[in-house]
């Protein structure tokens, strides 16, 4: 068994630090030789050629679903199970086996295009309009955003920007819309990430097999890339397996209690 098959523990501060800022970063979350071998698929798919600059033409392409070997590997070590049932509960998560889409990043002066604030919505899929898919403050259909580095990203290399806390601001804007919850739409025009633009920021940076395990209510956006080499990112959800309890038993996890307390104060 490796280390990162251990069930190393997230500690106190840890847990208390997701639920005030919003994310934990775990550092060595899969192993750096999995990032390695996902790495080389994605640029394969890319069409682009590593150790050519002058084929990178365009600031992010997309790439999609990723659902096999070194993904689904990278997505289930003992270190981030155990940290899901710490921050979700046990048994109340479903393993992630996929990765979802892969915005890779170059270096570019170029717009992006799609470096807006915003959550990550988690039902209404359906809608083939992005801003009207939804959110709620339960969290209806996600249990937590995760950052997954699949190569090393510095400050320089399109890190995720980060509104630390600001699933504060959420959870209270989103808490008088029910189980209806508000579209993309409805919390831009209602100036939900206005209200975080105050808020500190941090960058998702780290070495390739850090993972940032958020509370889904976090703001976050992609920036424009000013680095010299691509940047490997995935954003999966972890699924819920049971509804969040926002007015259940009083020993909630922590991503409930976060929650609770943004609405307590």
């Amino acid at each position: 068994m490796s280390n990162h098959e251990g069930a190393r523990a997230l500690g106190a501060a840890q847990v208390e630090a997701f639920v005030e800022k919003g994310f934990v970063k775990i550092e060595g979350a899969f192993p750096r030789a999995v990032a390695d071998a996902a790495r080389a698929l994605l640029w394969k798919d890319t069409g682009c050629v590593p150790e050519d600059p002058s084929t990178w033409t365009e600031p992010v392409i997309r790439l999609g679903m990723y659902s096999y070997g070194p993904f689904v590997e990278a997505a289930n070590t003992g270190v981030l199970r155990s940290a899901f049932d710490t921050l979700v509960g046990p048994g109340r998560w479903l393993p992630c086996m996929s990765m979802g889409t892969f915005p890779v990043r170059f270096p570019s002066p170029d717009d992006p295009g799609d470096a807006g604030w915003h959550v990550d919505a988690s039902f209404g899929l359906e809608s083939p309009d992005f801003f009207e898919w939804r959110t709620n403050v339960s969290s209806k259909g996600r249990a937590l955003l995760m950052l997954f580095l699949f190569s090393d990203v510095g400050e320089n290399d399109a890190p995720t920007r980060i509104r630390v806390g600001s699933h504060v601001d959420v959870a209270r804007t989103l808490a008088p819309a029910g189980d209806a919850g508000l579209s993309l739409r409805e919390l831009v025009n209602g100036g939900c990430f206005d209200r975080a633009a105050d808020r500190e920021i941090a960058f998702a940076t780290g070495e390739a097999g850090t993972v940032y395990v958020c509370h889904p209510f976090l703001v976050h956006a992609a920036q424009a890339h000013r680095g010299t080499r691509a940047r490997f990112l995935a954003q999966p959800p972890l699924l819920p397996a049971a509804p969040f309890r926002l007015d259940g038993p009083r020993d909630e996890a922590p991503v409930e209690a976060a929650i609770r307390r943004a609405l307590r104060t």
